[in-house]
């Protein structure tokens, strides 16, 4: 009977000993990694994805609705790039009906002069970089269908929302072509993130949304030319490595928006920050999360 009982001890100590081991990290596994710790941001909501894969990375009140401010614009975009046959060199004559809704407003503006006429292309770096209101409405109003102006800024609104639900936008609607709306107006996070990912599909879309400033030659009344200078308003673009776009927005009800992208080493993450305390704070929330985004 000792030799049975001698064995079991034998393979005790070695059980003990593996143990042993282990504890002393010599074998570890992927479930021992420390988890990378969920940032925290001053925005009262946020959404951060894979845009390859579509994998959520970063969550917080991701589908709460919250008015979205100038990040609306990105819509406004989408649909005007989305019209059959497009002709992004035609002409759009700047109405006095687009200025003095700007200072009805007190709007952020592009400064177009009534009279000039601007290309649709022209108007969508007006629309993206400055976050012109005006050249908003004039987008609008172009591309709407009715009779009278108004019929075609509510019928280019009918655009927006019938994009949303195309997309799966359930808990978007705009009731405003530049995010100056009322309650009507609103998305969420995650919605936001999806539109934005659908708009970078288009390489116009994308090579505005990551443009510093331009330079633009617009023809006058009177048939001769003027510059327009527009910077943009996503400091991103030259303060993080990588970033791609795509749109900064603020408000009354929305406080301070940034719908951003990135891409390093062939990664892009996309996301958005709604409702943060302040411009430096919803940059600093973007930064963050595109950080642990990359991380992911």
């Amino acid at each position: 009977m000792k030799t049975p009982i001698k064995g079991i001890r034998r393979a005790s100590a070695v059980i003990v000993t593996t143990g042993a081991v282990l504890a002393g990290g010599a074998l570890t596994t992927p479930a021992h990694a420390a988890a990378l710790p969920k940032p925290s941001i001053a925005a009262k909501g946020g959404f951060v994805m894979n845009n390859g894969t579509g994998k959520t990375l970063f969550t917080k009140a991701a589908d709460t609705r919250r008015s979205t401010g100038s990040t609306t614009k990105i819509m406004t975009a989408k649909v005007v790039l989305s019209q059959p046959n497009l002709n992004l060199n035609s002409k759009v004559k700047i109405e006095k009906a687009y200025s003095d809704y700007i200072v009805r407003n007190t709007a952020s503006s592009a400064r177009l002069i009534v009279g000039d006429k601007v290309t649709v292309r022209q108007l969508l770096y007006g629309l993206m970089l400055p976050s012109g209101c005006d050249a908003a409405y004039a987008l609008a109003d172009k591309f709407g269908k009715g009779t009278t102006r108004s019929a075609r800024v509510k019928s280019f609104i009918g655009k927006m929302n019938t994009q949303a639900r195309s997309l799966g936008l359930t808990n978007t609607h705009f009731d405003s072509f530049d995010g100056i709306g009322g309650a009507g107006n609103y998305s969420t996070p995650r919605d936001l993130t999806k539109l934005a990912s659908s708009a970078m599909k288009s390489s116009t879309f994308r090579t505005v949304v990551k443009t510093k400033s331009t330079k633009q030659k617009v023809t006058t009344k009177s048939g001769g030319y003027r510059y327009m200078s527009w910077s943009n308003t996503n400091n991103l673009l030259s303060s993080y490595s990588g970033a791609i776009g795509v749109k900064t927005g603020s408000g009354p009800q929305a406080k301070y928006c940034l719908v951003f992208a990135a891409t390093r080493n062939g990664k892009t993450v996309i996301g958005t920050v709604l409702t943060s305390t302040s411009a430096t704070n919803r940059t600093k929330d973007a930064k963050k999360l595109m950080d642990y985004g990359f991380k992911k």
